[in-house]
């Protein structure tokens, strides 16, 4: 009975403990599961070891979180969780809206996941930092409830693929930091015209990728966009068309390109890609055009538009115009206009050339442009004109130098010195140096010439019959002349070289 009766006792016994290890079971397998929820969801807000609370701002910074901490209190208007190890910014880090939380620091985690939805529960954010992380790329639409975002900090991660609507919906965004990525293609959808970023004022892509910016684009921006559009130290490839750019960028006194004029580079053809200052192109290595101020060159009765170019946005412009005189209603031709501050002139004379002040003010900022005008005194149609009149001069010229050719070269020669018409050289009459006054070999043979009933030894005579006037002039080369001896009547040619030089057309006579 009492051995029975033990027995018993002892089923119980272990019956009970079965039924406890089945109850404790169900726990055990829980456990896991709990801690993987809490990995996820984050543990509790502690403001008394581990963050740092003061008033709405909350420091959990530098504590190795590797989730946000829940349970975070409405009024929270910064949130700095940088330098820890948050991985993953999920659409459930905070299940309730903060909608006075305007600051969220998240650099330094090492984060490479960002949830589309991460962002709707603080749609009041203004400053966003996400640098110095490993985000790779930026999906379409993610930063879309950020509607009063205005500085967004990405640089120093590993972002190579940005979508084209990625930044959609920032409306209010004014400061952009995209530098030190894998960037290969310029946003240009920020700061184009149709769909630029209304109020961006600052765009930094230096130090990534890019090697074919959008040169064009980036002369049509505004002064205001560019002075604050970073694009410094990428692979650029050297050309004239970026020292051109850069040098007015630099002659206009942007911060974008004073402030870092030793970092704008480019790379030299070749396979060391020599990397030199874009600045220097022109002296050593490309033979640029240089870089003047005239601003803008015109003809006559053309009409212009003058930009008030300025640094800053939205900037009270005063016009005034060449010689120093104010501009005032009775101008006529020329017009300031009112809705972005330029300048009208036209019909343009030669009088109007020379230099257009526009004085730029606003409330913490001044600014003088300098716009130069140089009026051609010509028209456009005149100018063509002076052309083909230029044409026609020309080519009259070298018609006229042919036919001088043709004269030359391809007519009969009339004379006893052309070549071609070489006689005996033993004939001393041929002779080319034969002097003028000198005695011909013809009236030595003879001994004498007859003249009046005189003998002259020494001289040569022309005979009246011989001056044949020509045009006004003796020409009595080629002609002959007859010299009588006695009874004979020897009729002879004498040499015309005994009067004049060969190619002379004015007789001597002695």
């Amino acid at each position: 009975m009492g051995g029975s009766l033990w027995i018993s006792h002892g089923a119980t016994e272990a019956m009970f403990r079965g039924r406890s290890f089945l109850a404790v079971l169900p726990l055990a397998l829980l456990l896991p599961a709990v801690r993987v929820s809490a990995q996820l969801i984050g543990s509790p807000l502690d403001c008394q070891k581990m963050c740092v609370c003061a008033s709405n701002i909350i420091s959990c910074s530098n504590i190795n979180l590797t989730n946000v901490p829940i349970t975070l209190p409405q009024y929270t208007a910064v949130l700095d969780l940088s330098f820890n190890a948050i991985t993953k910014l999920r659409a459930e880090w905070t299940p309730v809206p903060l909608e006075k939380l305007h600051s969220l620091l998240l650099s330094h985690n090492g984060l490479t996941f960002l949830s589309s939805e991460a962002f709707v529960n603080v749609k009041e954010l203004q400053h966003l930092d996400l640098s110095s992380n490993g985000i790779r790329q930026l999906d379409e639409l993610i930063f879309e409830p950020l509607e009063r975002l205005e500085v967004l900090l990405l640089y120093s991660n590993r972002i190579s693929q940005i979508d084209r609507s990625a930044f959609s919906g920032l409306n209010s965004l004014q400061r952009l930091y995209l530098s030190h990525n894998q960037i290969s293609r310029f946003p240009l959808e920020l700061v184009k015209e149709r769909s630029r970023l209304d109020s961006l004022r600052l765009l930094d892509v230096s130090s990534n990728r890019i090697k074919a910016p959008p040169l064009n684009e980036f002369q049509a921006l505004p002064a205001w966009i560019k002075n604050g559009l970073y694009f410094h130290n990428n692979p650029l490839p050297c050309s004239c068309e970026v020292h051109e750019l850069v040098t007015r960028w630099y002659l206009k006194e942007l911060s974008s390109a004073t402030d870092f004029r030793g970092s704008h580079t480019c790379l030299l053809p070749g396979q060391q890609k020599e990397k030199v200052v874009i600045m220097d192109l022109n002296k050593v290595y490309l033979n640029c055009t240089e870089v003047i101020g005239m601003d803008k060159i015109a003809h006559l009765e053309q009409s212009l538009v003058l930009d008030c170019d300025t640094r800053e946005r939205d900037m009270t412009k005063r016009w005034v115009l060449p010689g120093n005189i104010p501009l005032s209603p009775a101008f006529k031709t020329a017009v300031m206009r009112p809705k972005d501050g330029s300048l009208q002139i036209g019909p343009l004379k030669v009088e109007d050339s020379g230099v257009y002040t526009c004085y730029a003010t606003s409330e913490s900022f001044n600014e003088t442009v300098y716009v130069t005008v140089m009026v051609l005194n010509s028209t456009d149609s005149g100018g063509l004109e002076n052309l083909k009149t230029a044409y026609t001069t020309l080519i009259g010229c070298l018609v006229s130098l042919v036919m001088v050719l043709i004269y030359l070269y391809l007519t009969p020669c009339r004379y006893a010195c052309c070549p071609g018409q070489g006689l005996e050289k033993s004939e001393l009459r041929d002779s080319l140096h034969s002097s003028t006054v000198s005695i011909s070999h013809t009236h030595e043979e003879t001994g004498q010439v007859e003249v009046g009933g005189f003998v002259n030894k020494h001289g040569a005579f022309l005979q009246p019959k011989d001056q044949l006037e020509q045009n006004g002039r003796l020409n009595p080369i080629g002609e002959e002349e007859e010299e009588w001896q006695g009874d004979n009547r020897e009729r002879r040619r004498s040499d015309a070289e005994s009067v004049s030089s060969v190619c002379s057309d004015t007789p001597m006579v002695v």
